[in-house]
């Protein structure tokens, strides 16, 4: 039987101002926040093998929520792991600002994020937690009953789809809900936008990637020439890849080595990325090879996320969710995730949902030669919204055939 809450995640509109100067310094606080904990769980989800995608964002919005009906041991633990460093009345506000200003108009591109809540009908929430999740982070409240666990996982899929432009699909399954089930806290992002300068499709052709020193495939591979903004790390070259307006970029992490991978996730740490990120210089030219590809990916996240530091939330004996309900019964028995991302010639769509459930350069007289970057081996990627610094989405490509 599911536990008592589900958490998930799909795009939706805040309702929260931007603030004054000190609004502004906790929002940059949640964004430095946000990003430590994408690159935590980064290091932890990276040892299963193969390809990777995630949205940090989305994981981040979505426990957030559910933070802030966390209280005692529950909350301290919740608030390490999820690396929050503001205190609750001033990291909800945060959240929405960021929210707000992932939702404002965009040119060139579409961004949206969205929550939502299911709540057992006839079951007593606080209305000062729900208070919080419509205000800061814009989450309407819906009644259902979770017995008709099919007619329910239906009505919360078919939210997650129209969020995500359809391509996150059946998130929940409807043996997944039951008669214990109180809540689900739903959040989604959606991303498509178009490179700033587009690849010309006809110059991608199949060509060698190499899966490792000894192994090569033939992978669709796309070319062009430009300038960018890059960082020569020694052992690894950074880019990136503006999207229209600039306001969003994918920032690629090129080990030199066929077989650096592994090195380079081990040295991506959350001080490491801040630096090498801040360290992107505009070069006049570049000469770019990147694969065209599509991943779509599902996690349970409740195992990394207890192992991480915050096991007590899904103790149906320890678990601590009072600022939720009088009652301390509620617990996060799952947490899903699930991502997708198509990269190709014009430029990027990407879509996340996360579910938790509970139960109960200087100028130079002559041109310097063009720098290669070629991605024909596995690399490191990430999609930032450049304004805040947030990390949207991360992972990483070892065979972009699959």
């Amino acid at each position: 039987m599911l536990p008592l809450l589900a958490f998930l995640t799909a795009p939706l509109v805040a309702t929260v101002s931007q603030g004054s100067q000190s609004g502004e310094a906790d929002r940059a606080a949640a964004v430095d926040d946000n990003n430590s904990f994408a690159i935590d769980l980064y290091s932890r989800l990276r040892a299963q093998g193969g390809n990777l995608f995630f949205s940090p964002e989305s994981i981040s919005t979505a426990l957030a929520m559910t933070y802030a009906g966390a209280r005692g041991k529950t909350a301290q633990q919740m608030a390490q792991t999820l690396h929050f460093t503001l205190p609750p009345d001033r990291l909800n506000p945060a959240m929405g600002a960021l929210l707000n200003d992932l939702n404002a108009a965009h040119a060139g591109y579409q961004l949206r994020v969205a929550n939502a809540l299911w709540a057992q009908q006839g079951y007593a929430f606080l209305p000062a937690f729900l208070e919080i999740t419509q205000r800061s982070y814009g989450a309407a409240l819906n009644h259902v009953d979770f017995k008709d666990a099919v007619a329910t996982a239906r009505q919360i899929n078919q939210w997650v789809e129209q969020k995500t432009e359809n391509r996150i699909r059946n998130l929940i399954e409807p043996g997944a809900l039951g008669a214990d089930t109180r809540l689900v806290l739903a959040n989604a992002i959606y991303f498509k936008g178009d490179w700033e300068r587009q690849f010309d499709k006809t110059r991608t052709q199949q060509e060698d990637f190499h899966l490792s020193a000894s192994q090569t495939i033939k992978a669709p591979l796309m070319h062009r020439e430009g300038s960018f903004n890059y960082f020569d790390g020694g052992r690894f070259q950074a880019l990136e890849i503006p999207y229209k307006s600039g306001e969003l970029s994918m920032v690629v992490l090129l080990p030199n080595q066929v077989d650096g991978l592994s090195s380079l996730e081990q040295a991506i740490t959350p001080s490491n990325a801040h630096q090498w990120l801040t360290q992107l210089r505009r070069v006049p030219s570049v000469v770019l090879t990147l694969p065209r590809f599509t991943l779509t990916q599902q996690f349970q996240l409740s195992g990394v996320l207890a192992q991480m530091g915050m096991p007590r939330a899904f103790n149906r004996d320890q678990a601590d969710f009072s600022g939720m309900t009088k009652e301390r019964e509620l617990f996060i028995s799952a947490v899903i995730h699930k991502a997708y991302v198509d990269v190709n010639e014009q430029g990027t769509e990407a879509a996340a949902a996360t579910g938790v459930q509970m139960t109960a350069a200087l100028a130079r007289r002559e041109p310097p030669p063009p720098i290669v970057f070629r991605a024909d081996h596995p690399f490191v990627f990430l999609i930032r919204d450049n304004r805040s610094g947030a990390i949207l989405f991360m992972g990483r490509v070892t065979n972009p055939t699959k």
